[in-house]
């Protein structure tokens, strides 16, 4: 009798020690997605919260310019919220976020390639690289586009890396 006692205190405490890790696994697995998600926020290019400066990020593919979007129809991925022109682009996008997403958390790929720094863009100059969105400076007669065309590799192959340690 005083076996079965034992066996099923032991087999209560494997119960609880089982319970005891899913919890800490959800727990711990909530707060690492919390804190990616407060870093993508805190070092993308938002205003007002809002990515692109409000405009649409699948309109640079689709229509192959920018496009304003629609403070009605928006769409929120780990954290950063985009605009849309319309509700079709909206549905692209949540098939598919990293493919529409900018680079470099949509901050001027030359300033990031040449220094490292964030520098806002213009979200009417673009170029899309290999099925993804770069975004440049251009204002006071420096348009950056213009830059980075002459060393685009060498700029690119850099502002990967810089991101890397901002984007951390």
């Amino acid at each position: 009798m005083k076996l079965k006692i034992h066996q099923n205190k032991n087999n209560n405490v494997k119960d609880r020690s089982k319970k005891l890790l899913y919890v800490l696994f959800i727990f711990i697995s909530l707060s690492t997605f919390a804190q990616n998600e407060n870093r993508r926020i805190t070092s993308f290019n938002l205003e007002k919260k809002i990515a692109l400066q409000g405009y649409d990020p699948v309109a640079y593919f689709k229509q192959g310019k920018a496009v304003k979007g629609k403070k009605e129809i928006t769409a929120t991925y780990e954290g950063v919220t985009y605009n849309f022109s319309m509700p079709v682009n909206k549905e692209y996008f949540l098939k598919n976020p990293s493919k529409y997403e900018p680079q470099f958390g949509g901050w001027c790929a030359f300033a990031m390639g040449d220094s490292g720094e964030k520098v806002k863009i213009n979200p009417d100059t673009f170029k899309i690289i290999d099925g993804k969105l770069y975004l440049f400076y251009n204002a006071y007669f420096n348009n950056t586009l213009k830059s980075w065309n002459k060393d685009e590799v060498n700029l690119k192959s850099k502002a990967e890396v810089n991101w890397k340690k901002i984007a951390k």
